[in-house]
């Protein structure tokens, strides 16, 4: 161990700390500390015992564990693919001690199959948590999932053959997903939505970003579902049965008021079947139901290629649930190879949608392409 690590934390005897596989960095009582976790060692007791600002080093290794972040201002970092979250064996656990409030919700996260969650409440989020450079793998539902947070920040993270989503948040603000990497879960790699639980309308993300993913192998690439004001840009979506899929409903505010640009959405022909809420899925690029005010720009979307209703490259299709697309702007787009056409309204009761300066071969009604 470096000078630097000294095997003592606050709170925690010497030969505890040893036990637990920690190490903290010396400081002062207010000074941000680095909490060591060697393997072997529990990630949720450093976590637990780390104050707003402090950082938790997760050195390589594989973590059985699910883990609970409720303190703001905290960093968990690992070292990219060489430290890896997979579920714990037999019944979902927690290593904190059971009496205590952190250990019943430590045990919800786990026992509702989530890898890392970050939970805060109404009256109280959770603000500028990080999480950098790891993997989380093989939870029931999702690898990363947030509620009530502020500034959730996510970065260089894997997540990968999940049951459900691979980085998720609701009822959220100014998430930055970023530089990630989402691959084979069950639903979308990259969610962010107003409630997974209730009917309302579309939460205002206060400018929430989805940039520079590579998200491949999915049900959907990502989804943002009953939202405003959010950014997808620069991602690598391919090989899933769609590459963004935004979801509004009836209810007010609408979903939309969303920038989706600079993408490269590229053969996302896997077939997903009907679900209750939603029928089959396959070649599907851009996807917006019951959108209004959306801008889709300047993104490369070929050979998405399907015959299930939502199949093609751009597409405007009424909501589920009958609402309407307003006042989109599809523009700058280049868009070949996809069937059955590379432009796509469907939705020709929505008002203000308007396709300009597309470079496409196909499109339905004809005369959207501009060469």
């Amino acid at each position: 161990m470096s000078k630097r690590h000294m095997k003592c934390l606050a709170g925690v005897t010497v030969s505890a700390a040893t036990a637990l596989g920690l190490a903290a960095v010396p400081s002062t009582a207010s000074a941000p500390r680095d909490l060591v976790v060697h393997p072997g060692g529990s990630i949720q007791r450093a976590v637990d015992a780390a104050r707003p600002g402090d950082t938790v080093l997760v050195e390589p290794g594989t973590y059985r564990e699910s883990v609970l972040i409720t303190t703001p201002g905290l960093t968990l970092r690992g070292t990219g693919g060489r430290t890896v979250i997979s579920p714990a064996a037999g019944p979902a656990k927690t290593t904190a001690p059971k009496t205590t409030k952190a250990a019943k919700a430590a045990n919800a996260c786990a026992t509702g199959g989530n890898g890392i969650c970050v939970i805060g409440t109404k009256g109280h989020t959770v603000d500028d948590v990080r999480i950098r450079a790891l993997t989380v793998s093989g939870f029931t539902k999702s690898g990363v999932w947030a509620s009530w947070t502020d500034g959730l920040s996510v970065r260089g993270v894997t997540a990968r053959k999940n049951g459900t989503w691979g980085i998720a948040q609701e009822r959220s603000t100014r998430g930055d997903f970023r530089r990630n990497t989402a691959t084979g879960n069950g639903d979308a790699g990259i969610f962010v939505a107003n409630s997974v639980s209730e009917e309302g309308g579309a939460t205002d993300t206060k400018g929430t970003v989805v940039l520079d993913n590579a998200v491949t192998g999915n049900r959907i690439g990502v989804t943002a579902r009953r939202v405003r004001n959010l950014v997808v840009d620069g991602n690598l979506l391919a090989g899933n049965c769609s590459g963004v899929f935004v979801v509004g409903d009836e209810s007010k505010p609408a979903a939309g008021a969303m920038t989706i640009s600079g993408n490269r959405i590229l053969e996302n022909n896997k077939f997903c079947p009907a679900t209750p809420r939603l029928s089959a899925i396959q070649g599907s690029g851009i996807v917006l139901t019951g959108s209004e005010a959306t801008v889709v720009r300047d993104n490369i979307v070929r050979d998405n290629v399907g015959t299930t209703p939502l199949s093609g490259g751009i597409l405007l299709f009424k909501s589920f649930v009958g609402a309407l697309n307003t006042d989109n702007d599809i523009s700058g787009n280049l868009v070949r190879g996809n069937k059955p056409a590379d432009l796509a309204n469907r939705d020709t009761a929505g008002k203000g949608n308007t396709f300009v300066s597309n470079t496409c071969g196909t499109s339905v009604p004809a005369g959207m392409c501009a060469g």
